[in-house]
């Protein structure tokens, strides 16, 4: 578990797991040769000696005016998927919760920055044969634009998902839809990003004048800071994602905001310091 400070509020990480990758899984241009390229940064917190990428899978709380705000919920467990590295596993996500201090009870508000795979996996788990709401007292934030897309793919997979992570908290009344713009607090905000997904959004904290984002998937990696024009393969809409990453990048570095990367392997805050005509990222 780590933890930082935004102002007066509190941000906790829960790591789900984290998992070595070959980078181009993610994006072409992360071949071992590029990432070894920057091993001086890189290596050995964000990349091994070999060129494969550490990727983290972590849920980020906060708690803002009485609410207990979780963003993202990772792969979540006994869940058939065509990925091996995450088909039907078993994990201490919830007891590691409740150690940190946030039983799957207390959280009052789950934010899902986008519906891939590994970010809804743990808003519903298996009870007695049955998928239900992981967090029972939370409002689910969720993006329309994301649902109306996703929902309509004839993609077994995706509707896989759809079925053991979206429709069940759907079904329960617990989803209140927003995109960019919706103020949870007045200190906690979605943000649109798009490019990565039809509805993409992150999440900005502020607080006493200073800010914090939660990035989602606008960025995977911070070797993408280097290389805001490297296209992820997943991305809904490449060109666009890659502006958005630029300008999402050139803001956090003029305004010294706290980068909290969704997938970034620890330290996995830090700030975006402008090089060149691009970025890098320091933990």
């Amino acid at each position: 578990m780590s933890e930082w400070r935004i102002g007066d509020l509190k941000v906790i990480k829960v790591l789900e797991h984290e998992d070595l990758w070959q980078g181009r899984i993610i994006a072409p241009m992360m071949t071992a040769e590029n990432i070894l390229k920057e091993a001086d940064w890189l290596v050995p917190r964000f990349a091994n000696e070999a060129g494969r990428i550490r990727i983290s899978f972590h849920s980020l709380i906060v708690e803002s005016e009485g609410l207990r705000i979780l963003i993202d919920t990772c792969v979540g467990d006994d869940k058939q998927r065509n990925f091996p590295r995450w088909n039907l596993r078993h994990s201490s996500y919830l007891s590691d919760l409740a150690k940190a201090g946030y039983p799957r009870e207390s959280i009052d508000r789950v934010i899902c920055t986008h519906l891939h795979i590994d970010h809804v996996g743990w808003n519903a788990m298996l009870e007695n044969g049955r998928w239900v709401p992981t967090f029972p007292n939370a409002r689910y934030l969720l993006s329309r634009r994301e649902w109306d897309y996703w929902s309509q793919s004839k993609d077994e997979e995706i509707q896989r998902i759809m079925d053991d992570s979206v429709r069940p908290v759907i079904d329960a009344g617990l989803v209140d839809w927003v995109e960019g713009g919706h103020r949870v607090t007045s200190e906690v905000a979605t943000e649109s990003t798009p490019g990565h997904s039809p509805g993409h959004m992150a999440v900005r904290i502020k607080s006493r004048g200073h800010e914090g984002v939660v990035t989602g998937d606008l960025i995977h990696h911070p070797i993408q800071c280097g290389h805001p024009e490297w296209k992820p393969a997943v991305d809904f809409d490449a060109d666009q994602a890659c502006r958005t990453r630029r300008d999402f990048l050139a803001r956090c570095a003029e305004e010294r905001t706290l980068c909290i990367g969704t997938h970034f392997a620890s330290p996995t805050a830090g700030r975006i310091e402008k090089r060149g005509d691009a970025f890098r990222f320091e933990g």
